[in-house]
């Protein structure tokens, strides 16, 4: 971030602006360190350090990658990436100090590899009981990766955030996953799959998913490696009876049929299948397109309805209470903690702050 663009940012909302002598000096007025705190999160004491940043490779993916599948990150997006990057260190240390080894025990992977065949390899070892519930399946699913030393943690968005990450999720070396909760699990599942084949590859990236580019052979071959390998993973022995398909067209009413029945039960959305199918070279750019706009048409109804329940509620003057979704915690983040504070690293403060729980409730995760 260029000094120009930080004082844009700390700006907002200011009939006075903060000026550049203001900020780049020997001192700094409190209130305009508060206002930059906000954008970095680090805490006043952080600005008091005499000693100069480093930049490590180690501390940052921002030092380890110049260009991400997302070109143009939000601000909010670079600001997550941050605080799982942080979160991460501060586990590595706590882990260390309690013996714990997070040791890879799945073999690396290489874009050389097929990634249907690796999806199948790994499948036997990382899927869990299927359940037509999508959260209960997506926390099953993570809850399987945690058993194999893979850390998942999940980001939940309110609605009136001011700097929305513009991302889906991301990879970073050589054990964490993070999500973006979404309104569709589904699309949360992929993602994961997603991410897990850049496990396998030991490849970080951040990155906005997109169903479409599953059919883009132009994208980089991290990518399709990582999205054959997500739809693979996610469709199973499914994935036969889908290659083994007629062309869809009207007069075979798209294969919508199977295409539903193999939704239902492997939690890829009908879209996705559609654009794999269009991948295959068993629907054309066309017919494609005629079933992309009949679901967009529909998914516009559906939010419409939702809008006018808002708005009927909200003339009826009935108040719309909502608690903040809960991210899903991976248990092997929480046992984690729980052996730090056995082994007198952490206390009982931070363990309360670390798993995000009220001191009432630690009786429930410590004995």
């Amino acid at each position: 971030m260029t000094g120009s663009e930080l004082l844009k940012q700390i700006n907002q909302g200011l009939k006075k602006p903060i000026v550049e002598t203001d900020i780049f000096s020997n001192e700094i007025k409190v209130n305009y360190l508060k206002r930059i705190d906000k954008l970095f999160g680090k805490g006043l004491h952080y600005y008091l350090d005499p000693k100069s940043p480093e930049l490590a490779k180690e501390e940052s993916i921002f030092f380890r990658k110049s260009n991400f599948a997302t070109d143009e990150l939000s601000l909010g997006a670079i600001q997550i990436v941050n605080k799982f990057e942080e979160l991460k260190i501060s586990l590595e240390a706590i882990a260390t100090l309690s013996e714990i080894e997070f040791r890879r025990d799945i073999k690396k992977f290489s874009i050389n590899d097929n990634p249907e065949q690796s999806a199948t390899q790994v499948r036997e070892l990382l899927y869990p009981n299927f359940t037509d519930k999508r959260r209960d399946f997506l926390k099953s699913l993570i809850s399987k990766l945690s058993e194999h030393n893979i850390l998942v943690f999940e980001f939940v968005e309110t609605h009136n955030k001011k700097e929305k990450a513009n991302i889906d999720g991301f990879y970073l070396k050589p054990n964490v996953i993070v999500l973006k909760r979404h309104q569709s699990f589904r699309r949360e599942i992929f993602t994961l799959a997603h991410e897990l084949g850049h496990y396998l590859l030991d490849e970080e990236e951040i990155e906005k998913i997109d169903y479409q580019e599953m059919a883009n052979r132009n994208i980089s071959i991290i990518e399709r490696w990582c999205n054959e390998f997500a739809f693979s993973f996610l469709s199973g022995e499914y994935l036969k009876t889908l290659d083994a398909l007629e062309p869809s067209n009207s007069q075979n009413d798209y294969n919508i049929e199977i295409v539903e029945e193999v939704s239902r039960n492997t939690h890829l959305s009908e879209l996705a299948i559609f654009t794999r199918l269009l991948y295959k070279n068993l629907i054309s750019r066309g017919n494609y397109a005629k079933v992309r706009a009949d679901y967009d048409e529909r998914y516009r109804i559906k939010q419409l309805e939702k809008e006018r329940e808002k708005e009927l509620l909200k003339e009826q003057g009935i108040k719309q209470r909502g608690s903040v979704a809960k991210p899903i915690s991976s248990p092997l983040f929480i046992s984690t903690i729980q052996t730090a504070f056995y082994e007198g690293i952490l206390s009982e403060y931070e363990v309360s702050k670390r798993l995000n729980i009220k001191p009432e409730k630690l009786e429930e995760y410590i004995q």
